[in-house]
């Protein structure tokens, strides 16, 4: 297989959490103090890293773990109206079945996750690393290649976001972006992922594709 080890974030990547967070987008900043986004921006900021989003925003680092922790109690509330991507079930099975190791790391909490994808799903995943700061993916993702013990040249994390693709780059492995979660197609090639997934069955066909360099 081309990798042993797939890294999947949670939200936008498996899970279909944008229209949940666009409906909760104004409470958010009347609680918080940030900047409300108008419906018409929302194009525009989907080209952002974090960065940049929090000075748009004029949101000071400080409060994002704050928002983090009240966005994973909020969503607890939700879950019902929080749902996996299309065909997300099967390329679960599927990479199991292949025998790849699979783990999680998010900013989102692990019940949440078990929520959304079930105890089946749940069990097919090796580690899971959560409540993950708004810039410490690296760190985490560091913790899973350690546990794991396999290499990084075998191992790909696959996200939605700039800052996926960035924690991916910096730490020297594969780096997957998919095109249907928050970040533009456009904002994510600007960072050279190693892979881009157009689909959930495009994700499963890269994965699982013989390379002859690995094998």
């Amino acid at each position: 297989m081309k990798y042993r080890l797939v890294i999947f974030d949670f939200d936008g990547t498996l899970a279909n959490s944008f229209p949940w967070l666009t409906n909760i987008i104004d409470k958010l900043a009347e609680k918080f103090q940030f900047r409300p986004i108008h419906q018409s921006e929302h194009r525009l900021l989907r080209n952002y890293d974090a960065t940049k989003l929090l000075k748009h925003l004029g949101l000071p680092l400080w409060k994002a773990p704050l928002i983090g922790s009240h966005m994973r109690k909020q969503m607890a509330e939700d879950i019902h109206s929080i749902p996996m991507f299309e065909g997300v079930e099967n390329l679960l099975q599927k990479l199991a079945y292949n025998k790849i190791k699979m783990a999680i790391v998010s900013s989102n909490s692990v019940e949440n996750i078990r929520q959304v994808l079930g105890q089946e799903l749940m069990s097919l995943i090796s580690q899971f690393e959560c409540g993950v700061s708004i810039f410490g993916k690296g760190p985490k993702l560091r913790k899973v290649l350690s546990t794991s013990g396999i290499s990084k040249r075998d191992s790909i994390y696959i996200g939605d976001e700039i800052r996926d693709i960035d924690a991916a780059n910096h730490i020297g492995i594969s780096s997957g972006a998919v095109s249907w979660g928050y970040n533009t197609v456009e904002s994510l090639l600007a960072r050279h992922p190693s892979e881009l997934f157009s689909s959930i069955e495009d994700l499963a066909t890269k994965i699982l594709a013989s390379d002859s360099i690995n094998n």
